[in-house]
């Protein structure tokens, strides 16, 4: 549902910075409704409890004059094991297709994969790292959501080729180990 705030243009801008929406329909205030948001891209659940599940991790925030602002473009659960093993379960296989396509046609053809590892970093500058890494890889994961989007046609159906289409994605990952 974040991503489609961001990528649908009922909910963003033209520079897919997501809008300042109204609680529901009719409230008189000209803005996109929350409610519409999330029967458009959260199946059956109400979008109340939505609302209140990503109030509750802090993905939102209520305005003063009602509006309901998107303060994360990403959310991950923090709790609900099925949720984060539906995620677990897509990265994996995101990684191992990658892996194969590269064992078998990575000469010709590469997808991008990398890593850095370092094996004595103290633990001292692990905070500092986490922060670091974490709001680079962010900010150009929202670069490449930015550009995607523009590029996909579920939302700009007139691009490229009808018949002709091609998934992408991108991903980070962060790992902490400690030795004595």
């Amino acid at each position: 549902m974040v991503a489609g705030w961001i990528r649908d243009p009922e909910f963003s801008d033209a520079e897919g910075n997501p809008k300042i929406l109204t609680l529901q329909e009719g409230a008189g205030s000209g803005r996109a409704a929350f409610a519409a948001l999330a029967r458009r891209f959260s199946g059956d659940i109400p979008f109340r409890a939505v609302l209140d599940e990503l109030l509750r991790v802090g993905v939102v925030e209520k305005l003063d004059d009602d509006g309901i602002r998107l303060k994360m473009r990403a959310y991950v659960p923090e709790s609900g094991d099925a949720d984060k093993l539906n995620i677990l379960g897509t990265d994996v296989s995101d990684l191992v297709a990658t892996i194969d396509h590269n064992l078998q046609h990575g000469a010709a053809d590469p997808f991008f994969q990398r890593k850095v590892m370092y094996d004595n970093v103290p633990v001292e500058a692990l905070q500092e790292f986490r922060r670091m890494s974490g709001s680079q890889a962010q900010a150009f994961l929202e670069r490449l959501d930015k550009w995607l989007s523009q590029h996909d046609r579920d939302t700009h159906p007139e691009t490229a080729e009808p018949d002709r289409s091609a998934p992408v994605s991108a991903s980070t990952t962060s790992k902490k180990t400690w030795r004595r």
